[in-house]
Parts: structure tokens; C-alpha cells; sequence
């Protein structure tokens, strides 16, 4: 696993052993970053089911300003650290040890952009977007990871699906204001 493009390009990226966190793959990231291409530069970040960190890195080695990175699990929030420190990106960086759902009920933060790869089929994504949507600025974009199987609400706190594209066992599901579809 490593950094695809950007400031912090080729760098490794350290990984898990044995299979509690399943990073997203090289094809699916660079298709992420494809969507998300134009709107990169200068925008703040949620990762919130960070694991390894990897898609909050790549948004920040490819000119996001900040970045805060979410996860519960103790192994996860340190390999994001250690991943921080590797690619010289800490100090655009938070990591926020703790559950997703009390997250997005605390924080004040506005986000442009949000990446959620959470473990698949737990309906995490379902219970996170009307919470999350209520924290994205105006043009924001939410991308999802999900399993290609997996369907997600269509809507959700003025978001709708904009688009969904599958790589493999994965799919990404785009959400945008409704009103920027008309």
C-alpha cells in the first residue's frame, strides 16, 4: 500500500497484520481520486472510518489543506499516526480517537469533502450520512466504499446519489447537494 500521487508520491504506507481492516485497493483508490480530482485543492477532509489512514493521506498529498481522521479502534488510530508522521502530513492532520456516530454528534467542523469506507454490510454508512450531511459545506461531496452488493439510501439530509461506479468487489457511491443536480 502506498501513496498513489502528490506531494507525499511512492511513500509506503504501513498496513495490518491478519484481516480486522481491509484497505481499499490500489484500482478503487485511484478511481476515488479521479472523482474527486478537481476539488481537492485547498479542501477539508473527514476520513471517518480512517483504518490505516490511506484516503485522508492521498487527499492531503494531493493538496487537501486538513484532514480529520476517525476511528475507534486503538491499532487503527496508531497506524494513521505512524502513516502521518512517514509521509511528513501531520500537521495537517487530526486524529480523533473515537466512534464515528459520537463524532459526527460533537464535532463543529465544516467539511468539503468526506470519505467513508466503512467495514462493509454493517450499516454504518446508513446511520452516519444524515448526521454527516449536516456537517458538509454547500458544494460538499460524500464518497462511499461499499461492498458491489450493497445498496445505500438514495438520499439522506438533502444529499442524493450523484453517481456510482464499481471496481472489482467494490463499489463507490457519490452523493451531492439534491439541488446541484437540477
Amino acid at each position: 500500500m502506498r501513496v498513489i500521487t502528490g506531494t507525499a508520491r511512492g511513500r509506503k504506507l504501513r498496513s495490518p497484520e491478519g484481516y480486522d481492516v481491509r484497505p481499499t485497493t490500489e484500482v478503487t483508490k485511484e478511481a476515488m481520486f479521479s472523482i474527486l480530482h478537481f476539488d481537492l485543492e485547498g479542501a477539508r477532509v473527514l476520513d471517518l472510518f480512517a483504518g490505516t489512514g490511506q484516503l485522508g493521506i492521498e487527499a492531503l498529498s494531493r493538496g487537501a489543506d486538513f484532514c480529520i481522521f476517525v476511528d475507534s479502534a486503538r491499532p487503527s488510530q496508531q497506524l494513521v499516526r505512524e502513516n502521518l508522521a512517514s509521509t511528513g502530513l501531520g500537521a495537517k492532520a487530526k486524529v480523533m480517537p473515537m466512534d464515528y456516530l459520537a463524532f459526527l454528534q460533537s464535532t463543529r467542523e465544516i467539511f468539503d469533502i468526506a470519505l467513508l469506507d466503512p467495514p462493509y454490510a454493517q450499516g454504518m454508512i446508513d446511520q452516519a450520512l444524515p448526521l454527516l450531511a449536516e456537517r458538509m459545506a454547500p458544494a460538499g461531496i460524500i464518497v462511499c466504499e461499499t461492498d458491489k452488493r450493497e445498496e445505500l439510501p438514495l438520499s439522506a439530509g438533502g444529499f442524493a446519489i450523484d453517481r456510482e461506479y464499481r471496481y472489482g468487489k467494490s463499489k463507490l457511491t457519490v452523493y451531492r447537494r439534491e439541488e446541484s443536480h437540477e
